[in-house]
Parts: structure tokens; C-alpha cells; sequence
């Protein structure tokens, strides 16, 4: 659990960090920070969605697709990102101030920090062998990444540490589970549909357009599912 602490801590002191300069700087500069974030997330969006590239076969572009899709389904069906943003909504009641935007910070921070490879593989080495590298880099990523959201959102982002924890302190618990199984096409089926998912992120970042993103975290199990059915009769 070595690397999934060193990300919290970085998220909580980026946050702070972020909270404590952003309340000191013009709409104007928010608005920048935040494009420069929404860019940055696109391109990181961009380069994990084309993990299926990797597969000759284009088994792995199907499965991406077919996981986005019923994920999308599945997602719209269980009102996900309805009941996310009921859960923010409820925290900006009680502790917000002025106007902070606490639920669009937690929600949008939960999505960018847990969605995405490094995430995954780095909560598996640290589970199995107790390497964190991976994590130690996801920390400092994170880190920088939260000062900018904090600056633009307000401190709702460090609420997003808790789902950081839980969702790799699971997967790091649990990583005897992942060994066999996210390798090979799966890996990078489940790399895409997180890329996938980060670019609608990068969207609503850059007020393009606010695809949900919520409504299709499903992808992220049905993706990587499809493609161990996928291989398997390869």
C-alpha cells in the first residue's frame, strides 16, 4: 500500500496548495489553468486510447468499442454519474462556501486520477512485489495535476484522495486476483477504454461538451471482459 499512500498524500498537499493559491487569482487565470489542464488531459487521453493500435488482429479496437458502448448502456441504465454527483452535491451542502464547486472538483479529480493504466498496473506491482515505482510516478502526476484543479475548482479535489485510496488500496489487496488476467489484449483493452474515458474528461475540461463520463465507467469491466472472451477463441 506503499504507493497507493504516497499518491494520497500528494493529491491532499496539491490540493491544499492549489486551494491556497487559486482563492488569490483573477477568473481569467483560473479559466487558463484550467484549459492547460484540459489539453494536457486530452493528449494523455489520446496517447492511452490508442493502446488497441498494439493488436494486428483489431480484436482489441472491438472490444474497446463494444465495452464503451454497453458500458455507455449500462451505465445511463444505473444513473452512475446521477448518483456521483448526488454524493458531491450532498458534501458541497454541507461543507461548501461561497459558492465552491465541490461536487464538479470531486467528481472530476475521482475520474482523473482513478481512470488510467497507472492506476491499475501500478496498484498490481505494488500488491504482488511491492514496487510502487509506477505509483510514485502516478503520485507526483497526480500531485501537480490536483494543484491545478484545486486552483480552478476549489478544494472539493481533495475529497478525491479517499476514492484514491479505495479504488488502489482494493486493487493493491486484491492484486493476486488481477495477475493472470490483465494481460495481453485485456490490458490493452481496458488502456483504451480509460484513454476514451480521460478524453470525455479532457472535454468537459476544455467546455466543449459534457459527455457523462460517469455513465460510461462500466467500460472499464466490460472492455477488458470482452477482450479475455475475445482471445480466448482467437
Amino acid at each position: 500500500m506503499t504507493g497507493t499512500v504516497l499518491n494520497v498524500a500528494t493529491v491532499l498537499l496539491g490540493a491544499l496548495v492549489g486551494s491556497l493559491v487559486g482563492g488569490r487569482l483573477p477568473d481569467r487565470v483560473h479559466q487558463r489553468v484550467l484549459m492547460g489542464l484540459g489539453m494536457v488531459t486530452l493528449i494523455l487521453g489520446i496517447d492511452n486510447g490508442l493502446a488497441w493500435r498494439e493488436d494486428e488482429s483489431g480484436r482489441v479496437l472491438l472490444s474497446v468499442m463494444g465495452g464503451v458502448l454497453l458500458g455507455g448502456v449500462a451505465g445511463e441504465l444505473l444513473r452512475i454519474e446521477d448518483r456521483l454527483q448526488g454524493v458531491g452535491d450532498r458534501l458541497q451542502a454541507r461543507y461548501a462556501r461561497g459558492g465552491s464547486t465541490v461536487s464538479e472538483a470531486f467528481f472530476t479529480a475521482t475520474l482523473l486520477f482513478c481512470v488510467g493504466p497507472l492506476a491499475v498496473l501500478g496498484s498490481i506491482e505494488d500488491g504482488l512485489r511491492g514496487d510502487y515505482d509506477l505509483l510514485a510516478t502516478k503520485a507526483l502526476l497526480d500531485g501537480f495535476a490536483s494543484i491545478a484543479l484545486a486552483a480552478a475548482l476549489g478544494p472539493g479535489v481533495a475529497l478525491a484522495a479517499v476514492s484514491v485510496l479505495v479504488f488502489q488500496g482494493a486493487i493493491t489487496l486484491g492484486a493476486g486476483v488481477f495477475e493472470d488476467i490483465l494481460v495481453g489484449e485485456p490490458l490493452a483493452a481496458l488502456t483504451s477504454a480509460g484513454g476514451v474515458l480521460i478524453i470525455g474528461i479532457a472535454l468537459k475540461l476544455l467546455d466543449v461538451k459534457d459527455v457523462r463520463v460517469g455513465n460510461f465507467l462500466p467500460a472499464l469491466v466490460f472492455a477488458p471482459l470482452i477482450g479475455a472472451i475475445a482471445e480466448s477463441f482467437a
